[in-house]
């Protein structure tokens, strides 16, 4: 039985990975970084948001599906825990730097 040939790799090596290095590299200001956790702070405000509401359909008896409530909790919960991660890390992160001697 012929073995079929493995499909051709793309993607992996990005374009561009053999540049020349000596141009001066992007001078990046934190703008980028900022957004994103705005971005992932503003996401997890709307996940609460929707569970909670999902939450009071469930309790008044409103809600057909509790399935819909439960994973918008367990979605909220694990949300919150990742940007809890990541503000520790950050702290962490910023202390170090703060006990580095000049």
């Amino acid at each position: 039985m012929p073995v079929p040939a493995l499909p051709a790799v793309s993607g992996v090596m990005p374009t561009g990975y053999l540049q020349d290095t000596s141009a001066p590299a992007p001078v990046t200001d934190g703008s980028a970084f900022a957004a994103s956790l705005t971005g992932a702070v503003d996401n997890l405000s709307q996940l609460q948001t929707d569970s909670k509401a999902l939450a009071v359909q469930a309790v008044t008896g409103d809600l057909d599906d509790i399935h819909n409530a439960s994973i918008a909790s367990a979605r909220t919960q694990m949300t919150l825990e990742l940007v809890a991660a990541v503000r520790n890390k950050g702290v962490e992160a910023f202390n170090e730097i703060m006990r580095m001697q000049a």
